[in-house]
């Protein structure tokens, strides 16, 4: 017959071997204590919310560094953090010039919006050509028949319109410009599309708090900014038409039906101008950028472990952050892509999840 000691003693090694044998991502996860993320400005407000909650449930710091995506992906070709983000997915150029595969992991959608500073703050209807002429230049004055005409009854001033753009390479630049792209063929042909532009007029200003804030300064004044800065700063925004001829006010409900289209496997999408009729048309994904093989550099298979788990969560359990901070969770589709997509990373040919 077995002592107590011997029988407390055997107890003790099942549950040790036990632990060690079912859940090696947990005491993986354990050892990891900080993760680094840097990118773009425009999900901000959530993914810091988002991180202080995963702090508070798992006790891993995750520093996230807002110096725009094209800073970001800078960061990840680098390899000088665990993850980089990005409003606009990489070119088929940006991806091959990476040295090594990049798994894009879309965490949310938001909208760019088109904001001013005018007396009153009347709420203003804009269509697709007269916000591409308003930032080529060619629409200069408030009281342009062409801006009166959609807003009768809105007394608009003889003030000259002061375009404030970004200054720095930007996934919201992408956005609004892959919009702009595809509605006015001049603009297509030049400044073109990208996160950082030449552009015809305008001053710029470094990051959405920027011109937002430049905005706020200069009356008369337009920009472009992600959707939450736009709410939580209380200013006027443009209904937009869409390709319905809907005017659309930017909500988590038309940010949510623009994304009602057939995702690529790779999920590298652009959702501006959509096809929806309810749709707002200057939408987007925000992702997440990690590489598919997570073994370089040194890199400790823990970590690789605690950057998937992190991503896993925000994508998941997460995504209850999204609607309080006026961004549109995603959508079960999408959701679901996401987390086949995330199966892909690996730590050279080890599943990571």
């Amino acid at each position: 017959m077995k002592t107590q000691a011997q029988i407390i003693l055997g107890i003790t090694a099942w549950l040790v071997l036990g632990f060690l044998g079912t859940t090696p991502s947990l005491s993986a996860q354990e050892s990891v204590k900080e993760l680094i993320g840097a990118g773009a400005t425009f999900p901000y407000p959530l993914y810091s919310k988002m991180f202080d909650a995963y702090y508070k449930e798992t006790g891993v710091k995750v520093n996230y560094q807002s110096i725009g995506s094209g800073g970001g992906i800078k960061q990840l070709e680098n390899k000088t953090v665990d993850f980089g983000a990005s409003d606009a997915p990489l070119s088929d150029d940006e991806m091959k010039a990476m040295p090594g595969a990049v798994i894009h992991i879309p965490t949310c959608l938001g909208a760019v919006m088109i904001t001013y500073n005018l007396e009153g703050n009347p709420r203003l209807k804009l269509t697709p050509d007269v916000i591409a002429d308003i930032f080529l230049g060619k629409i200069t004055k408030w009281n342009d028949s062409r801006i009166t005409s959609l807003n009768p009854g809105i007394k608009l001033p003889a003030m000259a319109i002061s375009v404030v753009h970004r200054s720095d390479g930007s996934g919201t630049t992408y956005v609004f410009s892959d919009y702009l792209s595809k509605v006015s063929p001049q603009w297509k042909s030049n400044p073109g599309q990208g996160k950082a532009l030449d552009w015809p007029v305008g001053i710029g200003a470094k990051g959405n708090e920027g011109v937002g804030g430049m905005v706020k300064q200069i009356p008369g004044s337009i920009g472009y900014v992600e959707l939450a800065y736009v709410m939580q700063n209380k200013i006027p925004a443009a209904l937009v038409q869409n390709k319905s001829g809907l005017f659309i006010e930017a909500s988590l409900q038309s940010i949510s039906a623009s994304a009602a289209v057939k995702l690529p496997d790779d999920l590298r999408v652009s959702l501006v101008n959509t096809d929806a009729k309810d749709g707002y048309p200057i939408t987007s994904f925000t992702y997440i950028l990690l590489y598919e093989n997570q073994q370089y550099d040194n890199r400790p298979e823990a970590t690789a472990k605690g950057t998937v788990k992190l991503i896993h969560w925000m994508i998941t359990t997460g995504q209850q952050y999204a609607t309080p901070l006026i961004y549109a969770p995603l959508p079960k589709e999408a959701s679901e892509a996401a987390l086949k997509r995330l199966q892909l990373v690996n730590y050279n040919g080890r599943s990571l999840m």
